[in-house]
């Protein structure tokens, strides 16, 4: 039998976000930032809740989920609540991830892809856990399945 995979889901760094709310650009390639009311679900982020449509104000800006020296970047639009909030700091996965269409990216050394795959919101621990055990995988994402943008990153604790 394996062994239990444990982990953590990561939100996006708060020196970032509080960059983008004070400096309306994205931190990490200058370009501008687009304040708008939330038209769709997002999710933020950073807390890792969805966003209520039709009344919080939420910012657009251009993302790079990558660490610095790690591989190729993959910069591409992301969302974060206008107002400050909490990042995200609970075990497991974030309850407002569960329901949404959602894929796995699993990247090797330099960022090389080694698999994507669908998930399930009654089978995501488990689907993260596979992908974790594969040693070839090196940075784990979670990604939205219908916009294919960055979600959140998943550490092996």
């Amino acid at each position: 039998m394996n062994d239990p995979i444990r982990f953590r889901v990561v939100p996006i760094d708060a020196i970032i976000a509080d960059s983008v709310r004070r400096e309306q650009r994205s931190p990490q390639y200058g370009h501008p930032a687009t304040v708008e009311v939330a038209n769709s679900y997002g999710p933020c982020r950073q807390c890792l809740r969805t966003f209520r449509v039709g009344e919080e104000a939420r910012i657009l800006f251009t993302y790079n989920p990558v660490p610095k020296d790690d591989g190729l970047a993959q910069p591409g639009p992301i969302f974060i609540h206008k107002d400050p909030c909490t990042a995200f700091e609970g075990s497991g996965v974030p309850p407002q991830l569960r329901g949404l269409p959602l894929f796995l990216e699993g990247f090797g050394r330099g960022t090389w892809a080694v698999r994507r795959a669908p998930v399930d919101a009654g089978s995501i621990e488990a689907d993260i856990a596979t992908m974790l055990r594969d040693p070839a995988i090196e940075l784990l994402q979670i990604r939205n399945a219908e916009a294919g943008c960055f979600i959140a990153r998943v550490e092996r604790l």
